[in-house]
């Protein structure tokens, strides 16, 4: 088996956590390709038993076959590996060094067990649909997609913008907000969530419009189906607006043409047996939890 590890950074308190990973990764026999930046930050912190190659970057996936994919960090490092993975059918394992991790869902101390539950073969494949955007100027480059949502929110002014949503052409709404969130299933736990979105399970089949901060208080979020494209002009008194996908942005201005529908291929997610997703939001939000004693 090889496996590309990959992470963005290592904090100090989880090298002993790091190093544990990579001894397993030996005492199982698994080829390790680590991401180039972050063996960097591995070197002289981190022993390793035996060989480790290096992985450059989503060229690779074309040159050296790789089975999996494992994450080292939160929720934001599985996000940040989207655009490694992109279209490449690679599937990835999150092991969770972060705090809340819903989509990185495998504590570090599970690390030997999440292993050894990768090599027999107990685990499942999930399918987590993405959004892509489309826009009339070159916006995010080689990678305008993203896993969990996009946004449109207001920058350097305290002013409210005004955002013309349509749906597949049609109007639907005016949007008088700080912003709105489009949100996969997958984003639905994450920005869409905090600004009173719904949870949306992973195979739904739907996108969340989400208002953040709505100046008309009868606007709630609402469910559409992810075959729709959803279009957008902005108006507002500032010059700039920011458009986000995931952790990156770019500017835009109330000329720009912007339109957001379902990516042509997914991301793969590896879901060990013993995890589901109905498991992962009753844990990480404590439901069915009786705290009126405590």
């Amino acid at each position: 088996m090889q496996v590309v590890v990959y992470s963005t950074f290592l904090k100090e308190k989880d090298i002993p956590h790091v190093q544990t990973f990579f001894d397993v990764l030996h005492q199982a026999g698994i080829n390790a390709y680590v991401y180039e930046p972050y063996l960097k930050e591995l070197q002289g912190k981190i022993e390793f038993l035996g060989n480790v190659g290096k992985f450059s970057g989503y060229v690779d996936f074309q040159i050296k076959k790789m089975d999996f994919m494992i994450t080292l960090g939160g929720d934001g490092t599985i996000l940040n590996a989207a655009t490694i993975v992109r279209d490449s059918g690679v599937p990835v394992l999150g092991i969770n060094l972060g705090r809340l991790g819903f989509l990185a869902g495998i504590e570090k101390a599970r690390i030997k067990e999440a292993i050894d539950l990768l090599q027999r073969g107990m685990y499942s494949i999930e399918d987590r649909s993405m959004l892509q955007i489309e826009s009339d100027a070159p916006l995010f480059g080689e990678v305008p997609f993203a896993l969990n949502d996009m946004t449109i929110l207001k920058r350097d002014t305290s002013s409210m913008i005004t955002i013309h949503t349509y749906i597949d052409g049609a109007y639907l709404n005016s949007y008088w907000a700080d912003g709105i969130i489009i949100a996969t299933p997958t984003g639905s736990t994450g920005y869409s969530l905090s600004c009173g979105g719904p949870i949306i399970f992973p195979n739904s089949g739907n996108f969340v419009i989400t208002p953040v901060a709505p100046h008309n208080l009868n606007i709630r979020p609402i469910v559409i189906s992810d075959n729709s494209v959803i279009s957008f002009e902005v108006e507002g008194r500032a010059e700039n607006f920011l458009c986000t996908l995931d952790s990156r942005f770019e500017t835009i201005t109330s000329s720009s043409q912007l339109a957001v529908r379902k990516c042509d291929f997914p991301m793969k997610l590896v879901q060990l047996n013993e995890t589901s997703f109905m498991r992962t939001i009753r844990d990480k939000l404590a439901w069915g939890m009786d705290s009126r004693n405590h």
